[in-house]
């Protein structure tokens, strides 16, 4: 859904550079059992296993502070040159309803890839029904099940056969409907055409919405199985009490028996709008072809007005300890608090990037991370531990997510604490900083090494309205982050004492206050 669509994905650079259509957090577009059970987690599955901790921290283990001596033989790296990074070009126009769009042109493969972007996510549900749950999630899955013009069968048929990808999927904060056709006009002009349709004339049959909503049912039900699922529901609901991010995308058992055919009719004519839409294209085609693919695009949508802002979510004020039982050898772990909303202006831009260096550091994925060093590689409480900042429209939630053995739940949960309040207390150092920094520029060239990469970082800039110097100027933030700036920044984002904890799983570790070592 935020963000906020292959949610047990790889995990996110620390720098949130790429949410492509697919952020993170939750996208909803299908109803199969297997995405819901794991559109709601930003938790690692990991297990710990005390034999195989013991077999890693091996004492033959490579001492990585030692030169490698065959570097000193590699005279090639002598006329090693700085990175130098050339971002795509990007061209920005306006459709005549006054879409923006971002257009960026590559030749090297006959494909297309459009991304129209509307500010209409899960967080709308409740200005439709204030226990529609769920209705932005269902219009997304019905946009593809069929138009007035071609019933569900020969919807899919015409997809099919054009071999093109048409999806729609709704988020916390954005509703996405893309495409990837073949750029000929045989191919991309009947594409498009399927995707207006679907647009502008969904059909919403009430058999097809009956069907979805028992399969979503299963799969919710289904999810009660699930800990990470159970685990970020509580997470967010908690967190977010009353605000509109507080709900699940996919809705409740309880709401999307409630949802209605002509709920989804008012949210499409209310918020799949043009005052409320951007569009991105990436591909082989020249400007004025774009700019007449664009129109296509558009023309049909209403013109309508733009979303309301959303409200600001309030920070807890203090600690809070949740335990759901669950019948499992396992205890999930997410703890957390609220984060950043996106930055758009360069202070708070390079504030961000500041914070990203630092918590790559403390809680990247990677194993040079304090907190994978300290409570994998030390303790051997787990197989794996990350955590990371999802900014969103409005304020949103920064997790660290791991699981470990039910005895040792409460001791992994004071060990991460301590590695935290540790690090903020005498700061990242200068080597990993700098190691952090060269792997962050070095890496990011990746993200727009494909039309897919290209297009869903220009849907992002596009959406969150962020100038095209953002994507340029990225290696100059990194160039720019100073240690004590990181280590400032860290210490004013993070209150460790202030967490959220969500525990799932056999025991209560809040019972027994003792550590358990």
């Amino acid at each position: 859904m935020t963000q906020n669509s292959d949610l047990l994905q790889k995990r996110k650079k620390a720098f949130n550079l790429i949410p492509l259509a697919m952020p993170t957090m939750q996208k909803l577009s299908h109803l199969s059992v297997g995405i819901l059970l794991g559109l709601t987690t930003l938790t690692m599955a990991a297990q710990a296993d005390t034999t195989s901790a013991e077999e890693y921290r091996d004492s033959t283990a490579v001492d990585t502070s030692a030169p490698i001596a065959a570097l000193s033989k590699l005279t090639s790296l002598d006329d090693d040159k700085p990175l130098k990074v050339t971002v795509p070009t990007i061209q920005q126009f306006k459709t005549k309803a006054g879409v923006p769009v971002r257009f960026v042109q590559t030749t090297a493969l006959p494909i297309v890839d459009i991304d129209l972007r509307f500010n209409a996510g899960s967080a709308r549900d409740g200005s439709i029904s204030s226990t529609g749950f769920g209705i932005a999630n269902m219009t997304a899955t019905m946009l593809t099940q069929g138009s007035k013009r071609l019933e569900e069968n020969e919807f899919t048929r015409a997809v099919e056969t054009l071999g093109i990808d048409l999806n729609s999927s709704a988020y916390k904060d954005m509703f996405i409907v893309s495409l990837r056709s073949l750029s000929d006009d045989k191919h991309l002009l009947p594409a498009v055409d399927l995707m207006t349709q679907m647009l502008s004339e969904p059909a919403f049959d009430e058999n097809i919405l009956a069907r979805n909503k028992a399969r979503l049912l299963v799969g919710l039900q289904q999810q009660k199985q699930d800990p990470n699922s159970l685990a970020s529901i509580a997470f967010n609901e908690a967190l977010y009490g009353d605000h509109p991010y507080a709900h699940p995308s996919a809705g409740t058992l309880e709401s999307v028996p409630t949802i209605e055919k002509q709920q989804l009719i008012d949210f499409k004519n209310r918020y799949l709008v043009a005052a409320n839409a951007s569009v991105a294209i990436t591909g082989n085609l020249t400007l004025e072809q774009a700019k007449k693919l664009a129109e296509d695009i558009t023309s049909k949508l209403p013109k309508g007005q733009p979303a309301t802002e959303l409200p600001e979510p309030k920070p807890l004020i203090q600690a809070k300890h949740i335990h759901i039982p669950f019948p499992s050898t396992q205890t999930t772990v997410l703890m957390g608090q609220l984060g950043d909303k996106r930055a758009t202006d360069p202070q708070s831009q390079q504030k961000q990037t500041n914070f990203a260096v630092g918590n790559e550091i403390l809680a990247g994925g990677d194993f040079n991370a304090r907190l994978m060093t300290e409570v994998r590689q030390n303790l051997g409480y787990t197989y794996g531990i990350s955590g990371s900042m999802n900014p969103m429209l409005a304020r949103g939630p920064y997790q660290i997510g791991f699981s470990t053995r039910n005895d040792k739940a409460r001791a992994a949960i004071d060990a991460s604490l301590a590695v935290i309040n540790d690090t903020l207390e005498k700061g990242v150092t200068n080597t990993e900083m700098r190691l952090t920094t060269d792997n962050l520029k070095n890496s990011f060239p990746m993200s727009f090494a494909s039309n897919a990469g290209i297009n869903g970082l220009l849907g992002m800039m596009n959406f969150y309205q962020l100038p095209n110097n953002y994507l340029t100027d990225y290696v100059k933030r990194i160039d720019q982050v100073q240690l004590s700036e990181v280590n400032q920044t860290m210490r004013d984002t993070l209150k460790p004492d202030d967490f959220l904890i969500v525990t799932v799983g056999q025991e209560d570790p809040w019972k027994d206050k003792k550590t358990n070592k």
